[in-house]
């Protein structure tokens, strides 16, 4: 059994998250986005706070990835991208946690075998390991949190 922590995000309005621990693997998707009548920087805020929370169900994060965007939709999308980032690395940081982005097709080249792969085929691939996401973030996050396992010296 493997006794490292990992925590493996997919940064977004909808972050989708998957976390291995020696007792095994969790996962799932988190809504931050922005309510009625909150100020801009809220939703950043309430991410910090879940990542402290999830932080806190665990015996400590070994190491966190992130899937590591280079091209957004829309200057909307960019910019919360780049708010979820810096949140996350100086959230990081304080808490002395090592972290690496990884780019989206090393992603998806790793999981599915093709780094062009649709958000259908990266779902489809990862149920095939046994994991039923609830949609494309999670996928992604289990996606990548493979990729780090692998690449850290564990197997999914």
């Amino acid at each position: 059994m493997m006794e490292t922590t990992f925590l493996a995000l997919d940064l977004g309005t909808q972050t989708g998250w998957a976390l291995s621990q020696p007792s095994g693997i969790t996962s799932g998707s988190e809504s931050f986005k922005p309510r009625r009548f909150e100020g801009g920087g809220m939703r950043y805020l309430r991410f910090r706070r879940w990542l402290t929370e999830l932080k806190s169900h665990t015996n400590g994060i070994d190491a966190l990835y992130f899937e590591e965007v280079r091209r957004h939709v829309s200057t909307d999308s960019a910019h919360a991208y780049g708010g979820f980032l810096a949140t996350l690395t100086a959230w990081c940081e304080h808490h002395e946690i090592p972290y690496q982005g990884v780019p989206v097709g090393t992603i998806k080249r790793h999981v599915s075998g093709k780094g062009n792969a649709s958000k259908e085929e990266v779902i489809a691939a990862v149920r095939k390991q046994g994991f039923a996401p609830v949609d494309d973030n999670e996928a992604d996050a289990l996606a990548l949190l493979s990729w780090a396992m692998e690449h850290e010296g564990g197997a999914l």
